[in-house]
């Protein structure tokens, strides 16, 4: 397991290095997006409509942050449970999106998907949402303004702290552990 500082857009060569329990530290532009703005963003794609930002080599953070205290540019912005996004992943992966961020599992179908798309599947901390906005250093609402917390976001973010679960080979943290644990056959 590796420290592994990104920039963002990611190229399919960063997202190939990257191995589950992998420790990253994301510096650049990434997007929030729950379930909502996922289907509105596949729903815009197939219209032929332009997306809100550039997907290619593009980051997703699967939070709905707090309001932001005077002078900063988000509230506490934990990670939201990742599996309600699983129906969108594979349209988000196909338009190039290279790497999710939340919190729990994925589907057997998003991590096939993330096999063949080469993309990743991070966790940030949960409980850790007034740790992690200090990684914020800029937020704005580029869609959606109408899901309120669950707008799309363009964050600007420095060593924001995530782990690999999923990785492009198909290994999964989660799994691994309950087997050296044994929790499972």
């Amino acid at each position: 397991m590796a420290i592994v500082s990104l920039t963002t857009p990611l190229t399919e060569d960063a997202v190939r290095q990257l191995r589950a329990g992998d420790k990253v530290l994301i510096t650049g532009v990434i997007y929030t997006a729950r379930d909502a703005a996922h289907k509105r963003l596949l729903e815009l794609a197939e219209k032929g409509e332009p997306l809100p930002f550039d997907p290619k080599g593009a980051v997703i953070y699967y939070v709905g942050p707090a309001p932001a205290k005077p002078g900063k540019p988000i509230g506490p912005c934990g990670p939201t449970t990742s599996y309600r996004m699983d129906p969108y992943t594979e349209g988000m992966l196909k338009l190039g999106v290279k790497a999710f961020i939340g919190k729990g599992n994925r589907g057997e179908a998003v991590r096939k998907a993330l096999v063949e798309y080469k993309g990743v599947y991070l966790a940030a901390t949960g409980g850790a949402a007034a740790l992690i906005a200090d990684k914020v250093k800029q937020a704005k609402v580029i869609a959606f303004e109408d899901l309120g917390p669950e707008a799309v976001r363009e964050l600007v973010v420095e060593d924001f702290p995530a782990t690999v679960v999923n990785d492009t080979y198909g290994a999964d943290l989660y799994e691994e552990g309950r087997k050296k644990y044994q929790l499972v056959d």
